[in-house]
């Protein structure tokens, strides 16, 4: 019986270290395709020059809404992706840790946490969203059933902007894969366009996966 246990406790610690070594964990927004579904994906999206761009507001894009009780869209994904979230009556995260997978950093203060907007605002008014309606809109800046909302470093997500792949990336290279499969699917839900750099560095993004 000793030696089981023995044997048991030597494989909980090369557990534990080995999750060590795999570094924080993270929650994933749902959603994200496979390789082969955002290849097909990518090249079923129509190519076309940004436009419109002169007449986007943000304000044009309702957020955060109010997702359940007092829990807004950002408090959602704040509880959501992660780890120990206590939150008050109000819904605001009082304490928990945050892992960005853009950069690879953890923080333990909300206010240190953006949530990032996987295609911008400002991207899908210029690649279609311009002629949706409002509504349609708010729910593109609220979408929580596809991988557009993240929750990442504060100034990485300010970094990143409104810019797309082929002017941004990830500081982290090991997800570059993940941003392009992400990318690819928000704008193939919400039937945008993409430029024709956009693309070919989403199709050079998708050769790391």
């Amino acid at each position: 019986m000793q030696r089981v246990f023995a044997i048991f406790t030597a494989l909980c610690a090369t557990l534990a270290l080995a999750g060590v070594l795999a570094g924080p964990a993270a929650a994933t927004p749902p959603g994200i395709p496979s390789t082969a579904t955002a290849t097909s994906q990518l090249a079923a999206l129509t190519v076309a020059n940004e436009a419109n761009a002169s007449s986007y507001d943000r304000d044009l894009f309702p957020h955060w809404i109010t997702i359940s009780g007092a829990c807004n869209t950002r408090e959602t994904v704040l509880k959501r992706d992660g780890s120990g979230v206590v939150v008050n009556s109000s819904c605001a995260a009082t304490s928990g840790s945050w892992y960005s997978p853009y950069d690879g950093a953890t923080w333990t203060l909300a206010s240190d946490v953006d949530i990032d907007h996987m295609v911008p605002l400002s991207e899908a008014w210029k690649s279609g969203a311009s002629a949706w309606t409002t509504a349609k809109r708010q729910d593109f800046a609220n979408d929580l059933s596809s991988p557009q909302l993240w929750a990442v470093t504060d100034n990485v997500n300010q970094s990143k902007g409104d810019k797309d792949p082929a002017a941004w990336k990830p500081s982290r290279t090991a997800f570059y894969c993940t941003y392009a499969k992400a990318w690819i699917a928000v704008k193939y839900k919400w039937a945008l366009k993409l430029q024709s750099s956009e693309k070919s560095a989403l199709t050079s993004m998708l050769g790391s996966c």
